[in-house]
């Protein structure tokens, strides 16, 4: 069907919410605004879905809702796995509905559909799953996305995010469904009743922040003073029952973002990799003069840090200094108590910051660099397991502020990273220093690697061909330099040989030891840019990265 025809057809069958119709009465005769909500099915891949709630088959509503369980469903009763899924949802508009909607589809096909009974951290869905001998899971959130945002994560049995081969089975199950015919349906109380749906108690949560907390170095971290944000989400519960349990008694919960709500009303984009996001906290900070300023994005899976700067005010820890700031003391603190495993096993990204190399090369540990995306990290995890040495595995971390220390998820975990960070803090307070001295000494020792992340948005259909034109171009036309450096070499994710699963990625390694890579993301409508430089000092490798910024932004075009 056309765009319009589609539209008619919605108007006429999407009448239980009430919401989409009106949305649908308001865009009467404007075809813009019609086409792109019809012109695609929301598109379906290792993320699952996200996209803008709102009516039509490209946004998130209970229809589209309803047609991605039902493809899940017919995917796990052709499978052997558990006929178990374990449910979730952040604090986003319209979490609960979609959540509820999702159990209903579950249930009405014969799966045991296991829901939280409040907004939960998309962590704790991931430990659900393998608690809970789950065959799948789900989890309702947009992660960091700006509020007029939902997505549907699905995990596997293994609590990981599908691999590219179970997206590909659930998405050909999907396209074999329309949207208000064919998903099957219970009535959710009725389910309830005869024991299809379940509600997850709450030792299932509790016993997951026992997880996170077996994963101590054991540093005493009582003397800490905290502030802490969940920035309307969900890691207050959670986050909260780990501090008292750690013994962190002096914290103070930033209170405009301390209870969930998902308008996001002082961080229109809440996510703690940038400082609008963190600002209400960072005021707070002036105030309260904490040793550890905290914030974990709405599904709690990310977590940002500030310090003091030692000149009165704090600073922002960027996601690759806390990643090699945590990688060097996890490593430092189990080579001296005797606790690193033998042959121990670290693993990031190719976009994360090339300072982990290093750092793993000063312990012995194996570094293993995966595709962007967590999943991938947890894959890994999994492949250790799998060998009977799970242990080997030490720590995992993203540029985009994601960290795991065990193997109990598998998947970034915001709840563990406020472990790590507190644990950290506390042992270098015991040396007299901050986290700020501890990354200025890492810089000091291993060279001042410095990254940046340029984005550039692309709304709309004509968005998606300009996104596609711009890599088609950069395939076509490799650059001989970049900003007046030499590139010296080129990898192109998708079609050389790189040992990872092909991707939408180029690499460029430049002569100076700088590197430039391009990606569009596979939840935003965006193309990446992620820069990287090596110099002797913080100004010198920033200016590298400013050419280089300057060089990708006239390729968006």
């Amino acid at each position: 069907m056309h765009s319009a025809e589609l539209y008619d057809l919605w108007r006429a069958r999407a009448g239980e919410d009430p919401d989409l119709l009106a949305e649908l009465d308001t865009i009467a005769g404007d075809a813009d605004a019609i086409n792109d909500r019809f012109y695609r099915d929301l598109a379906f891949g290792t993320g699952g879905l996200r996209g803008v709630i709102g009516a039509g088959t490209n946004r998130m509503n209970i229809y589209t809702i309803r047609r991605a369980t039902q493809g899940l469903a017919d995917t796990l009763n052709a499978s052997g796995l558990p006929k178990k899924v374990a449910l979730a949802h952040d604090s986003r508009h319209k979490g609960e509905l979609f959540c509820r909607e999702a159990a209903r589809v579950l249930a009405a096909n014969g799966i045991t559909a296991y829901v939280y009974p409040r907004l939960e951290p998309t962590p704790a869905l991931s430990w659900a799953v393998r608690y809970l001998g789950c065959g799948a899971g789900i989890c309702v959130t947009a992660s960091h996305n700006p509020a007029k945002y939902n997505g549907y994560k699905v995990y596997g049995a293994d609590g990981c995010q599908i691999t590219l081969e179970m997206a590909d089975q659930v998405l050909a199950a999907i396209g074999q469904h329309d949207y208000f015919d064919s998903p099957k349906l219970a009535d959710y109380d009725e389910a309830v009743a005869d024991g299809r749906i379940v509600t997850i108690d709450d030792q299932c949560l509790s016993d997951f922040v026992d997880a996170v907390l077996a994963l101590r170095p054991g540093n005493d971290v009582s003397h800490l003073k905290l502030v802490y944000t969940p920035l309307n989400g969900t890691g207050l519960e959670p986050v909260k029952l780990l501090l008292n349990r750690m013994g962190v008694t002096n914290v103070t919960v930033v209170p405009e973002q301390e209870q969930p709500d998902g308008d996001f009303p002082t961080c229109p984009y809440p996510n703690p990799e940038i400082r609008e996001a963190m600002e209400t906290g960072l005021k707070l900070c002036d105030t309260v003069h904490p040793d550890l300023m905290i914030g974990t994005d709405p599904d709690c899976d990310r977590m940002g840090a500030a310090v003091p700067d030692g000149q009165g005010g704090y600073r922002l820890i960027t996601g690759n200094e806390m990643g090699v700031l945590l990688f060097d003391y996890i490593c430092r603190v189990r080579q001296g108590n005797g606790t690193m495993p033998q042959d121990p096993v670290a693993v990031t990204t190719i976009v994360s910051t090339d300072m982990a190399t290093p750092i793993a090369a000063k312990y012995g540990v194996e570094l293993r660099r995966t595709l962007t995306g967590f999943k991938f990290i947890g894959e890994q995890i999994g492949l250790l397991e799998a060998e009977g040495h799970v242990e080997r595995y030490i720590f995992g971390f993203e540029e985009s502020y994601g960290y795991l220390s065990g193997g109990h998820v598998r998947d970034k975990d915001g709840v563990n990273a406020v472990m790590l960070a507190c644990e950290a803090a506390a042992y270098y307070a015991a040396q007299g220093m901050s986290l700020l001295d501890a990354v200025n000494a890492l810089y000091a020792e291993y060279g001042w690697y410095r990254n940046a992340l340029h984005s550039f948005t692309f709304e709309g259909e004509t968005g998606m061909h300009t996104m596609q034109g711009i890599m088609a171009r950069l395939r076509a036309q490799a650059p001989a330099e970049i900003a007046g450096y030499a590139v010296t070499g080129v990898t192109d994710y998708e079609a050389d040989g790189t040992g990872l699963p092909k991707a939408d990625v180029l690499e460029y390694r430049l002569e100076n030891g700088a590197k430039l890579m391009v990606r569009p993301s596979g939840t935003e409508p965006k193309v990446k840019v992620y820069l990287s430089a090596v110099a002797e000092s913080a100004e010198a490798a920033d200016a590298i990265n400013a050419k280089l910024a300057e060089a990708a932004a006239a390729w968006m075009h």
